[in-house]
């Protein structure tokens, strides 16, 4: 095998270069073992660049009264209790210190006028709790850890896929991938492996999500035989562009709202006043996309289908100072200018709630020597996420993932490599030049992103879930067909495949969950079952691997303890 393939060896592989995969590379080599990170892109292009508002801490700088119960209590009804508890107690007390240490590293926060760093409201959360560097924080973000790990000597793979994990027995001995540029194959040996790959937003039409969202780390794990948990969670963030189509769903911060944007409909109205007169604007993500959603389908809609977010009534010079991101992407991209006019916005495919199973205090998934952390992975955030909580787990969880990984590589023999499970991935990878017909890829994909769009969007029924999981299957037969032309030089077609199979698997993943759950909870919403159903509230759908075949259990909600309990039962103060 090392005499046909190139061969890298490392204790901790790492998959994903975002805010968890840094995160966990920066703590693992601090360990002392040897650390890899493998990213589809270039170094510094993650996806973590596009969370602009902010770092949810309690760190109590704006408002005083502020602590990590009052955090845990609102992350904890975000997501309509079916958090995992632990989780979302760990990430409530260690967020302000993983933001302390961020700012030690060189990262440039918004300031207060004593020095403190600045903190704004964001939805769900009950006090001024989002560290910010204007509206730009992931990239500051990325850009600090990026410059920290450089510091520490990390070993970077860019442009390179994984397809595959590799195991001996039951435990993980490192991965299969190939160079996107090449298309040559290259093997990873690792103790450990820390999935770090974000979401699945590409398998739906319109997402603020970037090209790498395809679920590469769900599926990863899934083959290999880990968990996957919480699948029907799909965050749609309220906001996404509109118009022009060219556009379409990118990004627009929650920070707008956050700052005192108002959104409208064609009449003028502020119909937030409708759905939630007391949070308004500041109404978690689910109610809001919801809001926007109901008023566009009752033709209370704007011209190209979405609503007005209106923030001109600020002074201009506070808005650009503010929001700079937000003012150069309209006048930009669609030649408005936010101080003077509204910006046209609607739902965006944005965040996956579920994701791979997870240990609380390790990350660890139920592969040893499988971690998994940030988006990639399920528990944190329950049925619903709350803006600012995003970039706050990477930095929790990244960091626990990356220490766990390290103790578990120091606790490892070397393990072998069966040579015959790279020889298969071999041959999957290149059956698609060998077929003499077959439809493109992008046909394929294009009806993914249609079917999932229409019939597992922000509003689910049974008929058309079921019609789903037939367009899934559908499309799996026709991917199986699929030829690619050319050479693996350069070959975006042939990238497309193997994403096409990790976007079908977790789709598949989604549709069954969203089927099971028979009850409206956070971010899935059945026309068919509107209420809360406590029965459901005890329970998560996982998703296994059970020969060969999509297999849907259940798992009980972890019992909270009596001093959790009780902190919940509590007034948080919110006005």
């Amino acid at each position: 095998m090392t005499s046909r393939y190139e061969v890298h060896e490392h204790d901790v592989l790492i998959i994903g270069a975002g805010g968890a995969g840094l995160r966990a590379a920066i703590e693992a080599l601090a360990q002392g073992v040897r650390v890899g990170i493998v990213c589809k892109s270039l170094l510094g292009k993650a996806h973590t660049v596009m969370a602009e508002g902010g770092i949810a801490a309690a760190m109590a700088n704006v408002d005083t009264s502020d602590d990590w119960r009052a955090h845990f209590r609102d992350t904890m009804r975000g997501g309509k209790f079916l958090n995992n508890w632990r989780m979302a107690q760990l990430h409530a007390q260690e967020a302000p210190e993983r933001v302390r240490e961020l700012e030690q590293w060189g990262a440039l926060f918004d300031r207060t006028e004593n020095g403190d760093i600045l903190q704004r409201a964001f939805g769900g959360h009950t006090f001024k709790r989002l560290c910010h560097v204007g509206d730009r924080t992931g990239l500051e973000m990325i850009r600090t850890l990026q410059d920290r790990g450089v510091h520490l000597g990390i070993d970077v793979y860019m442009e390179c896929t994984i397809t595959r994990l590799l195991k001996d027995g039951n435990r993980i001995v490192g991965a299969f991938g190939y160079w996107r540029e090449q298309g040559r194959f290259v093997v990873f040996r690792a103790k450990s492996v820390v999935i770090c790959t974000g979401g699945i937003g590409k398998a739906w039409k319109i997402t603020s999500n970037s090209w790498e969202y395809t679920g590469d780390g769900m599926a990863l794990a899934y083959e290999a035989g880990a968990d996957l948990m919480d699948m029907e969670f799909v965050q749609f963030h309220p906001t996404g562009m509109v118009w022009p189509p060219g556009v379409q769903g990118i990004l627009v911060t929650e920070a707008v709202r956050g700052e005192g944007g108002i959104l409208r409909n064609k009449n003028g109205e502020r119909f937030m006043e409708r759905y939630d007169p007391k949070k308004l604007e500041l109404s978690t993500r689910d109610v809001v996309a919801r809001s926007i959603y109901t008023e566009v389908r009752e033709n209370r809609g704007t011209e190209h289908g979405g609503a007005f977010l209106d923030i001109s009534h600020k002074p201009a010079d506070y808005v650009k100072r503010k929001l700079p991101s937000m003012y150069h992407q309209f006048l930009e991209l669609a030649d408005v200018d936010i101080t003077r006019e509204p910006m046209e916005v609607g739902p965006t495919c944005h965040y996956m709630m579920g994701g791979i199973r997870v240990d609380a205090e390790t990350a660890q998934t139920s592969i040893p020597g499988l971690f998994a952390a940030g988006e990639a992975a399920a528990g944190l955030h329950g049925a619903n996420r709350l803006g600012g909580n995003s970039l706050s787990d990477l930095l929790v969880f990244g960091r626990r993932a990356g220490l766990a990984a390290a103790e578990h590589a120091r606790r490892s023999e070397t393990l072998t490599i069966d040579s015959s499970h790279i020889e298969e991935s071999v041959q999957q990878m290149l059956a698609p030049f060998e077929r003499l017909d077959g439809e493109s890829p992008y046909a394929i994909h294009s009806d993914l992103q249609a079917t999932m769009q229409s019939l597992v969007g922000i509003f689910r029924c049974e008929e058309d879930l079921r019609r789903a999981l037939s367009e899934i299957e559908t499309l799996k037969e026709r991917t199986a067909r699929v030829r690619v032309e050319g050479s693996r030089l350069f070959n975006p077609g042939w990238h497309l495949v193997w994403d096409l199979h990790s976007m079908l698997t977790i789709a598949e993943g989604v549709t069954r969950s969203a089927l099971a759950r028979r009850e409206s909870r956070g971010a899935h919403s059945r026309i068919d079952y509107p209420a809360l159903d406590d029965t459901w509230g005890k329970k998560h759908n996982v998703v296994v691997k059970n020969a060969g075949t999509m297999t849907l259990v259940d798992a009980p909600v972890l019992e909270m303890p009596d001093d959790l309990k009780q902190l919940l039962a509590e007034d948080s103060g919110a006005k």
